[in-house]
């Protein structure tokens, strides 16, 4: 086996490797809340997210092109160094993704995708090889916009839930019905994460065959064994389960109620397909936690822990810069050394992936502890102990008075 293709082979496994991290990363998007309020068993949520990110994967491939025609103009980059510094960003995405499990943070795999990339070519090559129009329109703003887009949503849809179905306030169990609907809106939330974050991986793969020339570049679709090889490494991944950051989003941001939990859901899945459909390769964990944060929001009587909303922002801040910072780290060995500096990197990435790995275990986190206090349904809502009256409750009580004082007037004219 040549160089060329032995680099090629190790983009592919590395590539694969972070779309398994990217599966248990962001499990949690879909399955934190039902999980939270008691609406699926941790393991069957699991299982359930890595069936429909297996199938979503085969839905889409919208995602993909924006990978391998757009972010890098591969066509002003040589083919000799263009997989080795695919090799270098995919080591800052990697890095970033373990490192921010660890810590339970919810970031954007797909961000440290980009940054990673990003850092790599522009030591690599230069400025002039990265498309900043395409990356502005297609990643900056939908990173801007979708979070804030999915938390007015899951304000508005949370809102309503709770007015349709006021007379439940102060029953304990009132509301309960909402968590079968969390069966199903959790479930589409785990297709749209599928149809957009598999997608991610296929056209990094995609990309590096393309600049070795064992794909056309007027093709943009993902070959077969492609689809088939990221689809079913990410449903591992996500079968594997992020119990960290499936903590973090289902009891840190909010305490989440059933009738909150569909609503997060459901913005989050209308988000997700309808910028999949579009091409945008957004962060579903950033739509994921916006809606968590609008629903805790819209429920009258909860709390949002700015704290922890504090924490995940500034990880998502961070996530280009640092994943940026060590594949451009990653790419100087290469620039430097040669084919010596790609086995330092492929070293280099071994280490730290068992290094993380091994710091986990110190503070192991499963599904047997990652919800140990399991939200009750209880009384959703924050009940005054002498309520205003409805709407309905003042037209009876005036009715009752002009009743009454109709009366008082006939018995003073002594009809």
């Amino acid at each position: 086996m040549d160089t060329a293709a032995l680099i090629i082979v190790l983009v592919i496994a590395l590539a694969l490797f972070f779309d398994f991290t990217n599966g248990f990363h962001d499990t949690a998007n879909a399955m934190a809340t039902p999980i939270a309020t008691g609406a699926l068993k941790p393991k069957v949520a699991v299982l359930l997210a890595a069936v429909l990110n297996l199938v979503g994967a085969f839905l889409s491939t919208e995602v993909s092109r924006t990978i391998s025609h757009g972010i890098i103009r591969e066509d002003e980059i040589s083919a000799s160094i263009f997989p080795a510094l695919i090799f270098a960003g995919l080591i800052g995405a990697v890095t970033w993704n373990m490192l921010t499990w660890l810590l339970g943070l919810p970031s954007s795999s797909s961000h440290a995708l980009f940054g990673g990339l990003i850092g790599a070519t522009i030591v690599g090559v230069g400025f002039a090889a990265i498309n900043f129009g395409t990356v502005l329109s297609k990643v900056i703003l939908p990173a801007l916009i979708a979070p804030f887009t999915a938390g007015v949503i899951a304000f508005l849809v949370t809102r309503m839930a709770y007015a349709i179905t006021r007379r439940s306030d102060s029953k304990p169990d009132g509301r309960d019905g909402f968590r079968w609907g969390q069966i199903f809106t959790s479930s589409l939330v785990a297709l749209a994460h599928g149809t957009n974050d598999a997608q991610k991986t296929m056209g990094v793969i995609t990309l590096a065959l393309i600049t070795v020339g064992w794909q056309s570049s007027e093709h943009a679709d993902p070959q077969l064994w492609v689809i088939l090889a990221c689809a079913f490494t990410i449903a591992l991944g996500t079968y594997m389960g992020g119990w960290r950051i499936i903590r973090t989003l289902g009891k840190g941001l909010t305490d989440v109620k059933p009738a909150q939990g569909f609503s997060a859901e459901t913005s989050t899945a209308a988000t997700i397909l309808a910028s999949s459909a579009l091409g945008f390769a957004l962060s579903t964990t950033q739509v994921a936690s916006g809606s968590v944060i609008g629903s805790g929001l819209g429920r009258r009587g909860s709390v949002v822990r700015w704290g922890t909303v504090g924490r995940i922002a500034v990880g998502w801040l961070l996530t280009l810069p640092a994943s940026a910072a060590v594949g451009a780290i990653a790419a100087l060995f290469v620039v430097w050394w040669g084919e010596a500096g790609i086995v330092v990197d492929a070293v280099l990435a071994v280490a730290i992936i068992l290094f993380l790995f091994w710091r986990s275990r110190r503070n192991r986190v499963d599904a047997g502890n990652a919800m140990s206090e399991v939200a009750e349904s209880g009384r959703a809502v924050k009940v005054t102990r002498h309520p205003p009256p409805t709407r309905r409750r003042r037209t009876q009580k005036r009715a009752a008075e002009k009743s009454r004082a109709g009366a008082d007037s006939d018995e003073r004219t002594g009809r």
